[in-house]
């Protein structure tokens, strides 16, 4: 920074030190990175940010940064960009109070509960962090000479992980509704692809919940064997377009390789980063359930999954035999 600015902030030696080397991170092709938005007045404040979390990676996803120099503009963005994960928000902008006002507008107006707010200050007698963390609700707050490199790349990465765990409860709710909402008339209509598609969106949500590393490109499969072919229930993921009978070599090579061993031993199949799981009903009804994620499934995981294909497999037996099909 130069010597002194507007804000008051004096350059220190470890404040977002330049000199450092990037934090070390593989991102993984056509994984979609995280949205941070820099709010801040002054153009090093964004320069030094960018430079400082230079490549940052969480979960197989890189950083997207976004800037805005005003509260303004900010309001801008984040019409635009409504998946904004975390926000780094001065607090002296256009007004003295620039950045609590849109704390204020975050919250209410756009009722956005979701993206993590750190607020950074140079004034930090203007604006007292007791009474700022009481009134607003932000998730942090830093004085900007406090930021060091180290600090600040703590702090994006623990509201990275709030804010994944608290989007995952959201997708989770959604597909749980979506499934009560099904639920209520499947017996009615006997058409349960609705069923299906809500029960895999919350299993997916509550993968991401119960792994230590974010399963965010989780892939999902509801598959009812039928030698090569294949009757496509649900999809989610890369398997959210295949729908109805599908020839098994539609798949890859790899997966087709994991579905024919289940097809062939009639027993489950799994590595450390996907899951096909069989279950077959007392009336013969075979259920298949594919799973895959960038990383390491947990044992709850494992049995979640085997849960929801057991479950699965008899509503649609269920259904199958009102319909007089089984």
């Amino acid at each position: 920074m130069n010597d002194s600015n507007e804000h008051g902030v004096v350059p220190d030696s470890d404040v977002l030190n330049l000199a450092e080397e990037p934090a070390e991170g593989l991102i993984t092709a056509n994984a979609k990175p995280w949205k941070l938005l820099i709010v801040d007045d002054e153009q090093v404040v964004h320069t030094v940010t960018n430079l400082a979390l230079d490549g940052f990676n969480l979960g197989g996803r890189g950083l997207e940064f976004l800037s805005a120099y005003s509260a303004a503009e900010a309001r801008q963005v984040l019409h635009a960009n409504p998946d904004i994960a975390v926000i780094l928000l001065d607090v002296v902008m256009e007004t003295d109070r620039a950045g609590l006002d849109l704390v204020h507008y975050i919250r209410r107006d756009l009722n956005n509960r979701m993206v993590r707010i750190v607020l950074r200050t140079g004034q930090s007698g203007q604006s007292p962090e007791q009474e700022v963390i009481t009134q607003y609700d932000i998730n942090d707050y830093k004085e900007k000479t406090e930021l060091t490199r180290q600090k600040l790349f703590s702090t994006v990465y623990s509201s990275l992980r709030s804010y994944g765990d608290i989007f995952a409860l959201e997708e989770n709710r959604k597909g749980l509704m979506k499934v009560i909402s099904a639920s209520a008339t499947i017996f009615e209509t006997r058409d349960i692809s609705q069923f299906f598609e809500g029960v895999l969106d919350q299993l997916t949500a509550l993968l991401y919940l119960n792994s230590d590393a974010v399963l965010i490109n989780a892939s999902a499969l509801v598959a009812h064997p039928e030698v090569e072919r294949l009757q496509i229930m649900a999809g989610t993921g890369k398997f959210k377009n295949y729908t109805g009978d599908v020839n098994l070599d539609s798949f890859d090579a790899t997966v087709v390789e994991r579905i024919r061993y289940v097809l062939k031993y009639k027993k489950s199949n799994y590595g450390d980063n996907y899951w096909v799981s069989y279950y077959i009903t007392k009336s013969g009804l075979e259920q298949l359930l594919y799973v895959s994620a960038k990383d390491i499934f947990s044992v709850p995981d494992i049995q979640m999954i085997e849960l929801f294909v057991k479950n699965v497999a008899i509503a649609h037996e269920t259904v199958a035999l009102l319909e007089g099909s089984v």
